[in-house]
């Protein structure tokens, strides 16, 4: 049993921030893989589906980013799942836009939902970094991330979208660094093939 957890803040004024990507992600993942509609419990939406084989719960806490940790918690703990086999998908200021990082423990990096993630649990999780990219001013970093996505944005955005939700399969097993392959391929240059 596997557990992906979307960050992000709840509520229509945030739904296009950048920082609200993670929950932008699972959201493709539950629509292509058919997820039914969510249960209001645990302090967020929890989704309860299948990818492949695999049972999988879906997560978007409704704490806002600061207190992620008490929704993921609740859910690990009601559940028994593993700090292992809980998967986050959160923003990433110091990645380039449309670039994407899978690493498993290690340090928030000053992240606010990560932070109580790791206070909730602890640290041995897997992190999805999705890039944002820097503004280049860190007095503009708060207005940069709360901000949100140029209509630009969409030539990346989307297509990055989609191939999170059809890479998630590769997740299942645990192998980021599968997951990360499949995106490239589906990402390539000069691929003419449009991802459906």
């Amino acid at each position: 049993m596997l557990l992906f957890v979307g960050l992000g803040n709840p509520g229509i004024k945030y739904v296009n921030n950048r920082h609200n990507i993670g929950f932008m992600t699972v959201d493709e993942i539950i629509l292509r893989h058919n997820f039914p509609a969510p249960k209001m419990k645990f302090n967020g939406a929890l989704y309860e589906g299948k990818i492949g084989s695999q049972k999988i719960f879906i997560l978007k806490p409704l704490t806002f980013m600061n207190l992620s940790g008490k929704s993921v918690s609740e859910v690990t703990n009601f559940f028994k799942i593993p700090s292992k086999n809980v998967f986050v998908f959160y923003d990433e200021l110091d990645l380039d836009v449309g670039k994407i990082k899978f690493k498993t423990g290690g340090g928030n990096a000053g992240h606010n939902g990560l932070r109580s993630i790791d206070q909730f649990i602890d640290n041995n999780y897997n992190k999805i970094r999705v890039g944002i990219g820097h503004p280049g001013d860190k007095n503009k970093v708060t207005g940069h991330v709360l901000g949100d996505f140029y209509k630009e944005d969409k030539l990346w955005l989307e297509p990055l979208l989609r191939a999170v939700g059809k890479a998630a399969i590769k997740l299942v097993s645990g192998n980021g660094v599968l997951f990360l392959n499949e995106i490239g391929l589906l990402l390539k240059p000069n691929e003419k093939k449009e991802i459906k």
